[in-house]
């Protein structure tokens, strides 16, 4: 069984199919759980609708670095947060992060709204999902600082450079890896892939974003998380029996408060 660790199933992309339809032929694809993240905390109920929907789906409450200036996303205290974690469909806290590449909200407010992020998860003991672009020496930095050493949880469709992933990979945190691993163009992230310890990989969609090749242009949806695992596997010498069992246990030791069905 594979899991798809990072997808968006509440997007309006899936509505006309539906989350069920989705789930099931993901299912006959060999992909058994799914991890669906919250972007913005006032569109939290919809997320976790879709979590409620099926035992095989779980997630996450977070605040993307996109929206961290957002009216209804900038005061949100590390309390509240902590809060929403209570549901059992919540199994960790983002996704959170720096985004200078678009920069959509100033890089004060990202910062800060990742730190209170961060603290939610010292508090609750929860995984982070964290994003980052173009903001590596400041997302370890704010992750060693806010974190203390102690916050755990997932470098999230990592394309970062090799000292992004031996920074992560130095402070506890796992490294989770998307369709870009089988676009054409990526070589050095392919050489990242060798680099990572497989006990600390996990496999991802971030559908309906980033389709891996050969649906690339396509939206993307979590039954082509298989085309990841096999570039991984193709990578890695290993084979996909092997990579689909050490992602799946990776995801359910990071992502403890998630149950196998």
């Amino acid at each position: 069984m594979l899991v798809d660790s990072h997808c968006h199933l509440d997007y309006p992309d899936f509505a006309e199919e539906g989350v069920a339809e989705i789930v099931n032929r993901a299912k006959s694809a060999g992909v058994g759980h799914f991890l669906t993240i919250c972007t913005e905390i006032t569109k939290f109920p919809q997320i976790l609708a879709v979590a409620e929907s099926s035992p095989v789906i779980n997630c996450t409450v977070g605040t993307h670095p996109h929206h961290a200036a957002d009216a209804g996303e900038i005061n949100i205290k590390r309390e509240e947060i902590v809060a929403l974690t209570r549901n059992p469909k919540v199994v960790g806290i983002g996704e959170t992060g720096l985004d200078y590449y678009y920069e959509h909200s100033p890089k004060e407010e990202q910062q800060a709204v990742f730190a209170t992020h961060i603290e939610a998860a010292l508090e609750t003991g929860l995984p982070l999902i964290i994003h980052t672009r173009d903001a590596d020496e400041d997302t370890i930095r704010i992750m060693t600082d806010a974190g203390q050493r102690k916050a755990r949880g997932v470098m999230h469709c990592f394309s970062g450079t090799p000292w992004l992933a031996e920074k992560s990979l130095d402070l506890g945190f796992y490294v989770s890896f998307s369709g870009i691993i089988t676009f054409k163009k990526s070589d050095e992230l392919r050489e990242i892939v060798k680099l990572v310890p497989m006990d600390r990989i996990l496999v991802e969609t971030d559908s309906p974003y980033l389709a891996p090749m050969p649906h690339r242009g396509k939206r993307n949806e979590p039954s082509f998380v298989v085309h990841t695992a096999q570039m991984v596997a193709q990578l890695k010498g290993l084979t996909m029996e092997q990579v689909s069992a050490q992602t799946t246990e990776n995801f359910f030791k990071l992502f403890n408060k998630a149950k196998t069905q």
